[in-house]
């Protein structure tokens, strides 16, 4: 059982309260210098709630009081509060993943409220001398096994195809002499291009758990051990400490890579790859970022579904279909695009390619995400494709060239037929630009 959370020296003093100190070491970290709309926030509900008014801390009063939003204003027209509450905890995240790691208290915003919370940080355990390996049979969910199996797999031949493709100087193309439309707002010499391939171990932990999980859960220090231990039991804190210490990707993602590595042109010199798992949220700023996957599997992409018409739903995590909903229908589209029951399957599955600025508005990010992996190698395999690329320019009303330079921020649906499970064919069912 947890600590209780200190109570204020003084309600009248909120300056010597342990917790309002641990807000001004959080404050003068580097992650909030140069956020000052974020520091007014912060340091306001933490005030307002050691001196007990954190029942008034509601959207409409915090746009008054720390935004100056005039009275009567509409959070349903106006999503700031909401917006700069979502940083504040990923701010919050990284300063306790980071230079607070060792602060003895935890500050935290619930999703759903404005009041912050306070808890005693768990003491870390002493590892043990050595580590006995038993039998799977014994201790380990049989059902797990298959999941580690097919993993590990993945993991050897990723790495494998990784390796042998981006070590051979003949991966690459020596005629390639500039990426082509829309690579070129996502490959460029003013910027570091970031691909960021999916946490396949992410994408095990929700459908065993059935969590639907978030991106805030993904960054908490103690993920995933304490919810795989409570809902799997002990083969779940094993499974757990299997996928903390390992890095899996899917295939698709790995064959998306090297695609995207080679369209790069000669910006290749400029771009790395890495796991969602291997990002943090200071890494964010002032870059181009290529997302691969949907949510489910690269949580950092649900930063970016507010400003997308085609968003990944699922009913039931690991047991019901997903689909993209279409949020707003034009005439002859579909509310809802359901994909395949399973990856392997043969049938239709969607996928989802975005482009969009970054959260610094002064770079871009390609979003490649499919309802299984299937959907997401088609994406990647569509857009690579110059045919495809100019029906995209066709029906976003744009001159259709490789060499066209302008910036459209724009969202497309893809669909793909699959077989054995690999994309067959792809084609082009909706598209829309972003303003």
């Amino acid at each position: 059982m947890s600590s209780p959370a200190p109570q204020p020296a003084s309600i009248d003093d909120p300056l010597s309260d342990e917790r309002w100190q641990l807000v001004q070491r959080i404050l003068a970290s580097p992650a909030f210098q140069k956020s000052g709309r974020l520091r007014d926030l912060l340091q306001y509900i933490t005030e307002q709630t050691i001196r007990g008014y954190a029942y008034e801390l509601t959207e409409h009063h915090i746009g008054e009081a720390v935004f100056h939003k005039p009275a009567g204003y509409s959070p349903l027209e106006d999503s700031s509060v909401r917006v700069h509450a979502r940083q504040l905890r990923l701010k919050l995240h990284e300063y306790f993943d980071g230079v607070g790691r060792d602060e003895g208290l935890i500050l935290e915003i619930p999703k759903g409220s404005y009041a912050p919370t306070f808890r005693v940080a768990r003491a870390v355990e002493t590892a043990p001398a050595a580590v006995v390996i038993e039998p799977v049979a014994h201790g380990f969910n049989r059902a797990i096994l298959p999941w580690v199996l097919c993993g590990a797999l993945a993991a050897l031949c990723a790495g494998l195809f990784v390796y042998f493709q981006l070590s051979s100087p003949r991966a690459f193309s020596a005629h390639v002499t500039s990426s082509p439309w829309p690579f070129a707002q996502v490959f460029d010499s003013r910027h570091q291009t970031v691909i960021v391939v999916a946490d396949g171990n992410y994408g095990m932990f929700r459908i065993l758990t059935g969590e639907r999980g978030s991106l805030e859960q993904y960054l908490q220090r103690d993920f995933p051990q304490s919810s795989a231990t409570l809902k799997l039991g002990k083969a779940g804190s094993r499974f757990a400490d299997y996928i903390s210490n390992s890095t899996l990707t899917s295939f698709a993602d790995v064959a998306n890579a090297v695609s995207l590595v080679k369209i790069a042109g000669p910006a290749q010199k400029q771009v790395s790859v890495r796991s969602a798992r291997d990002l943090k949220i200071r890494d964010l700023d002032h870059e181009n970022y290529v997302f691969i996957g949907s949510p489910a599997s690269n949580p950092w992409v649900s930063l970016f579904q507010d400003k997308l018409n085609f968003r990944e739903s699922e009913a039931a995590v690991g047991n019901s279909t997903k689909a993209f909903v279409n949020t707003n229908p034009l005439p002859g589209e579909q509310a809802r695009y359901e994909g395949l029951r399973w990856t392997g399957t043969e049938g239709d599955d969607y996928a989802a390619i975005a482009l969009l600025p970054n959260l610094t508005r002064d770079g871009s990010v390609l979003i490649l995400q499919g309802l299984q992996q299937e959907g997401t190698e088609a994406a990647g395999r569509f857009l690579i494709e110059a045919d495809n690329r100019h029906q995209l320019q066709r029906a976003l009303g744009i001159p259709i060239s490789d060499n066209f330079a302008g910036n459209v921020w724009f969202e497309a649906l893809i669909r793909s037929r699959t077989v054995s499970g690999a994309p067959n064919s792809t084609s082009l069912v909706a598209v829309r630009r972003i303003h």
